[in-house]
């Protein structure tokens, strides 16, 4: 039995579901949930002035 780190299956469960370690993929999906948040965001602020 191998004691592996709680990183290590962090790796591992990461790898099984097709993930990626490129940090500028990273940051090109983390920059499309921001850029999501920020509109859902400001329609809620839109809307806000509506009601």
């Amino acid at each position: 039995m191998t004691n592996k780190t709680q990183h290590d299956k962090f790796k591992e469960a990461a790898k099984e579901l097709d993930c990626n370690e490129d940090e500028a993929r990273f940051d090109d999906k983390l920059k499309r949930v921001v850029d999501l948040k920020k509109a859902k965001d400001k329609k809620k602020i839109i809307e806000g002035h509506n009601a």
